[in-house]
């Protein structure tokens, strides 16, 4: 299984470097069933893994000027801010065991993984069910203002929770309310992903051990995925690349929720 797990972790950073994100969809999964990490530490593992790949991702977009920096500014700091505070304070707080119930066992662990299945399911729809916008668009305005700073803390705070670089919240907020053609929107999103996974793990080290030969490994065959990402992301058009991210994490949730719900304790 760990030789699967090797190879399948090429994959993160082949999805970061073609659609922006997914790194962290696959990478809690991937370190939980593959490696049999415990969630709380995947999610720590997780951000180191998807915020180092993902700078290979960020050098590509600088080249091609695809990154919006006062998109950064007004929604990727409330986001940092967001994520530190949950991986510092909300995370602690929630307990090793939520629920006991004569049919349900909810532990810390199940609300991690069906909570992180939640947001890729609501992420999906409106990645799928939003109007498609062509890349011919690029002309219309940015749109910045006080909503997208909110937004930008809320998505911090929720993938704080769940160690995810929070590219499946991030991108379809940018293409949504910030206006962002779909690869400015990608470029713009692997910027704050990498700057605020970085962050959040280096607040986990002040309490986290960290295996890193493991990780290192893992961080390596990423960055190597990374590369191809980029070359088939210039191959390829934003509007396909929008549908067909909603569909892949609509999948990948869908299959969590399975898990959970068939293979897992949660139910006695």
């Amino acid at each position: 299984m760990e030789l699967i797990g090797y190879a399948l972790s090429i994959l993160i950073g082949v999805s970061l470097g073609l659609i922006g994100s997914g790194g962290s969809i696959l990478t809690v999964p991937l370190l939980v069933y593959f490696f049999q990490v415990s969630p709380l530490l995947a999610t720590t593992y997780s951000l180191a893994i998807v915020g180092l790949s993902s700078i290979a991702g960020v050098i590509s977009r600088l080249k091609q000027k695809l990154v919006d920096f006062k998109t950064i500014f007004i929604f990727g700091i409330p986001s940092i801010i967001g994520v530190f505070s949950s991986r510092k304070y909300l995370l602690p707080a929630i307990p090793d065991l939520i629920y006991d119930g004569p049919a349900i066992l909810v532990t810390k662990s199940h609300f991690i993984m069906l909570f992180f299945a939640m947001l890729m399911f609501i992420a999906a729809l409106s990645m799928i069910l939003g109007k498609n916008k062509e890349e011919e668009e690029e002309g219309i305005l940015p749109v910045y203002g006080f909503t997208l700073m909110l937004v930008g803390l809320a998505e911090g705070l929720l993938t704080g929770i769940v160690g995810a670089g929070g590219g499946f919240l991030i991108i379809p907020a940018l293409v949504i309310l910030a206006k962002l053609p779909m690869k400015k929107a990608i470029a713009t999103s692997l910027v704050i992903i990498s700057i605020k996974s970085l962050v959040g793990f280096t607040g986990d080290l002040l309490h986290t051990a960290v295996d890193w030969s493991f990780l290192s490994k893992i961080i390596l065959l990423s960055t190597t995925g990374i590369i191809t990402g980029n070359y088939l992301n210039k191959k390829m058009e934003g509007a396909k690349l929008k549908k067909g991210f909603g569909y892949f994490v609509l999948v990948m949730s869908l299959i969590i929720f399975i898990e959970q719900f068939c293979f897992s304790n949660l139910i006695k």
